[in-house]
């Protein structure tokens, strides 16, 4: 029983929690970098540790000083083979040690002249032996790099007759690359990648070519070899129909 001093106040209201406070967009914001920064970060992590994994030597073997057998014994064939349809052509450079990439490589950064390679030592088919370079010697017998020389005048370039032997006897030809075209440069690689040869792979020595169709289509990265090899010429043009300077001495 109430007393009169006993008011009732009806219009009393329970009191609620305050709301929760919003996080600023700014701290969101932030927060969300952080994230994706860590996630940069374990990405990177990731990728390092399979290139380490990838990288690591397979094989401990002894550092190439030659031609492979089947890529020499191909090249004097070709020699041979052009020298049969009136062309004579000089391997202007086969194997390449790791330490002469890198001197090519210098040139046109710190050293003087162009850049002749984008590829350091242990990045060129040449550097394993599995890739050669050549030109052709006209009637004056001077060594030239002119794509659409007729010596033997049968109405064919020379370069692309030699080309076309090549190919049958199972090289693959740098002009057919997507950029950084090579025009003088042959290679075979068997199969193999970079990779696996500075990880220590290595063809036997009795291994044919690899079929057109099981090739790589190669690009620049793919054919890590230099434009010219050895002395290259004092002035590089291959359009077609314009010769080639006589090389430096």
């Amino acid at each position: 029983m109430r007393t009169n001093n006993q008011m009732i106040d009806y219009n009393y209201r329970i009191p609620l929690p305050p709301p929760p406070r919003k996080r600023s967009r700014k701290r969101r914001l932030l927060l969300i970098a952080i994230l994706l920064m860590i996630a940069v970060l374990f990405r990177e992590g990731l990728l390092s540790l399979g290139r380490t994994i990838m990288d690591a030597p397979i094989a401990d073997v002894p550092p190439v000083t030659e031609l492979h057998p089947e890529v020499a014994a191909k090249s004097k064939q070709l020699t041979e083979e052009s020298a049969r349809k009136g062309i004579k052509i000089l391997i202007t450079d086969g194997f390449r040690s790791s330490a002469e990439q890198d001197a090519l490589y210098r040139k046109g950064r710190d050293d003087e002249g162009s850049i002749v390679t984008k590829v350091k030592g242990g990045h060129s088919y040449h550097n394993y032996g599995l890739a050669v370079d050549f030109a052709l010697i006209d009637k004056r017998g001077k060594a030239i790099w002119d794509l659409e020389y007729d010596g033997n005048g049968d109405g064919t370039s020379d370069w692309m007759e030699v080309v076309e032997i090549a190919k049958r006897l199972g090289f693959t030809w740098g002009g057919d690359w997507e950029s950084f075209r090579d025009y003088p440069h042959l290679q075979m690689d068997f199969g193999y990648s970079i990779r696996e040869l500075k990880r220590g792979a290595r063809p036997p020595a009795d291994t044919p070519p690899a079929p057109q169709s099981a090739r790589r289509p190669c690009r620049a990265d793919c054919s890590t070899a230099s434009r010219f090899a050895g002395d290259p010429p004092a002035v590089v043009s291959l359009i077609p129909g314009v010769l080639v300077q006589e090389r430096k001495r």
